[in-house]
């Protein structure tokens, strides 16, 4: 196990214990200077990641996740949870909710500069962020565990801005006050849930690779009972999280497969209706509605239930939105 740790983050490469609390700590050192860039950076990758997510700009987006220093606070709750440091954890976590605080609201204030929010609604950038799959959660924890070896090692910190781009901390809570502002709330639940799974997966993963590699703080004798038992109902509360997000990530993961066995069964169902095609699938609650654009004459809704029937085990009601016609081009 040494060997794999000493490959992980060798001993020359290894950043000591007070180098790593003032790179996640902003209330260590010079607290006004940490600060200030704190909220200057924030506050303006909040604006760079709402304009990009109104003007439907993935550049612009992706230039707010670099900018982004949400993944500092999160990063100093798992050190602090590491090394037994309470402070450290309240004073991130506070740093957090305040700082979450600040993008959701200037999401909603720019939303009520909007002519039109529900164009916004549509755009790749919202919906991109407003069903998150375990995908994401996957992704999520991988990213996890680089930034916390980035932390850890003074020899790649030059991949912490990749790190920010794939972590994705500041578009989904502009899209949440986005689509708070726009009268959205169950896109903005959706869109929070990425969030919550992003840093749940910073903070679980931070914990363990600095665990692993040797940062773990000590404690005397006498309290390393009581030492121990506080550290299981970190771990216990932070597996509870976990769970949490997970669960409507699943659900979503496997709406999206459902939604994919309904199209096919529903193409079969307009197999013989010459230029039938079905535009769009989606999922609410126990409906499924089948978008279709075809001729006037369908075949019988009752064929295509009992289709989506055998393929969905709880057995949606199917709703078929049909629009009259066909799809023209140009140049045909």
């Amino acid at each position: 196990m040494s060997s794999v740790l000493q490959f992980l983050v060798p001993d020359h490469q290894r950043r000591d214990l007070d180098d790593l609390r003032g790179r996640v700590d902003l209330s260590d050192g010079d607290v006004r200077s940490k600060q200030s860039a704190f909220w200057i950076m924030l506050v303006l990758a909040a604006v760079i990641a709402i304009a990009g997510v109104i003007g439907d700009s993935t550049a612009t987006v992706i230039g707010a996740m670099i900018v982004a220093p949400l993944s500092i606070p999160i990063l100093g709750i798992g050190f602090g949870i590491t090394t037994g440091d309470r402070r450290v954890v309240v004073r991130s976590a506070v740093l957090l909710i305040l700082g979450v605080a600040v993008v959701i609201g200037l999401g909603i204030v720019f939303a009520q500069l909007l002519p039109n929010p529900t164009n916004v609604l549509t755009n790749s950038q919202v919906t991109g962020r407003t069903s998150p799959k375990l995908t994401d959660l996957t992704a999520a924890l991988a990213t996890g565990v680089v930034a916390a070896v980035a932390l850890a090692r003074r020899d790649v910190g030059d991949v912490l801005p990749g790190v920010a781009v794939a972590i994705s901390l500041v578009p989904p809570l502009g899209v949440v006050g986005v689509c708070l502002g726009s009268g959205a709330p169950g896109l903005a639940f959706g869109a929070f849930v990425l969030f919550c799974s992003n840093v749940v997966a910073l903070i679980i993963t931070a914990v363990i690779v600095l665990t692993l590699t040797g940062y773990a703080g000590g404690t005397p004798a006498s309290e390393s009972t009581r030492s121990h038992v506080r550290h299981w109902r970190t771990y216990a509360v932070l597996a509870t999280a976990l769970l949490v997000v997970a669960v409507p990530m699943t659900v979503n993961s496997f709406s999206t497969l459902w939604a994919l066995q309904i199209s096919d069964a529903a193409k079969q169902w307009l197999a013989d209706s010459p230029g039938a095609e079905v535009s769009d699938v989606a999922i609410q609650g126990r409906t499924a509605t089948v978008d279709v654009i075809g001729p006037a004459d369908l075949p019988p809704l009752t064929d295509l239930q009992n289709s989506v029937d055998s393929l969905v085990p709880w057995h949606p009601r199917v709703v078929v939105v049909h629009f009259v016609g066909g799809r023209t081009t140009s140049g045909g």
